[in-house]
C-alpha cells in the first residue's frame, strides 16, 4: 500500500520550486521553448515507463534521456553557467557578504553615485547617447578586454567626455568596476528578447543583453529622446528620473 508522508510532500515542493526557478531564468532566453519541451518529454517518460510499465518504449526513452543530458550540457552551457552565477550572486547572498564589507567601502559607493547621476542627467538634457555598465558579483573581464582600458576615478566630466559625440569611444559601453571607470568602447552581447520594443537600437539591446548574461546594472541614455533607462536581470525600466536613478543605485550597487 502506498504511503504519502511529510518527506514526500517536501520532496515534491522542492522539485516544483527548482523547476519554477529554472523557468524564470530561461523564459527570456532561447532555452525557454526547449525547457517546456523537456518538461513535456519527462512527464510522458514517467507515465510510459513508471505508470504504464511499457518496457520497449520506456527503454528507448531511457536511452534518449541518458544521451539528452550530455547534449543539453553542450548546447546550453551558457544558460547553465548563467544559472549557477545567479545562485552565487543572489541578492540575499550579496546582502550576507555586505555584512563583512567595511564602512569605508559603503561611503566610497555613495561618493561615486552622484557623479554618475549628474553625468547621466547632463547627457539626457543634451541628448547624448550613453551606455554605462556597473559590474557587481559577476566579473566582466571578457567584455572589458574588447574596449580601451581607462582605470580612472569616477568623474562626471570624464563620463561626459567619453560619450561626447566626436569621441572615438562614445559608441561602445563604459564598464565601471570596483568604483573606477575600468574600460570604454566595449562591445557587449546583444539581447534577442522578442518582447523588447522594435524601435530599440543596439545601445538598449546591448544594455539588456549584458544583464541577461550577468548580474550587472546597465544605465542607458537614449540619443533620440534623452530618456534614461536602467536594465537589470534582463528587464528594462524606462523613463527613470535623476532622483529615481540615485535611489536605485543606492539600493542596487553592491
Amino acid at each position: 500500500m502506498l504511503s504519502f508522508g511529510f518527506k514526500d510532500a517536501l520532496d515534491i515542493l522542492c522539485v516544483g520550486l527548482i523547476l519554477f526557478y529554472l523557468y524564470r531564468l530561461m523564459r527570456s532566453t532561447r532555452a525557454a521553448g526547449v525547457f517546456s519541451g523537456i518538461m513535456i518529454f519527462m512527464f510522458v517518460w514517467l507515465v510510459v515507463s513508471r505508470v504504464l510499465g511499457m518496457r520497449l518504449i520506456g527503454g528507448i526513452m531511457d536511452q534518449l534521456v541518458n544521451i539528452g543530458v550530455i547534449a543539453l550540457v553542450v548546447l546550453f552551457q551558457e544558460e547553465i553557467r548563467h544559472f549557477f552565477s545567479n545562485i552565487g550572486t543572489h541578492r540575499g547572498f550579496n546582502w550576507f557578504l555586505a555584512l563583512f564589507r567595511d564602512h569605508e567601502a559603503n561611503e566610497q559607493k555613495n561618493n561615486d553615485i552622484m557623479p554618475l547621476v549628474l553625468a547621466c542627467t547632463a547627457m539626457s538634457k543634451q541628448k547624448v547617447g550613453a551606455l554605462i555598465v556597473i559590474e557587481r558579483g559577476v566579473g566582466l573581464k571578457d567584455e572589458a578586454q574588447t574596449g580601451e582600458t581607462i582605470d580612472a576615478a569616477i568623474s562626471s566630466r570624464l563620463l561626459e567626455n567619453i560619450f561626447f559625440k566626436n569621441s572615438p569611444l562614445h559608441d561602445g559601453a563604459l564598464i565601471v568596476s570596483h568604483h573606477r571607470l575600468w574600460a570604454a568602447g566595449c562591445i557587449l552581447p546583444v539581447s534577442h528578447d522578442p518582447n523588447l520594443p522594435k524601435n530599440f537600437g543596439l545601445r538598449h539591446r546591448s544594455g539588456v543583453g549584458i544583464t541577461e548574461k550577468s548580474d550587472a546594472l546597465a544605465i542607458i541614455v537614449s540619443e533620440e529622446t534623452g530618456s534614461i533607462s536602467v536594465a537589470e536581470a534582463g528587464h528594462l525600466t524606462r523613463a527613470v528620473s535623476p532622483d529615481q536613478l540615485e535611489k536605485l543605485l543606492l539600493e542596487k550597487w553592491v
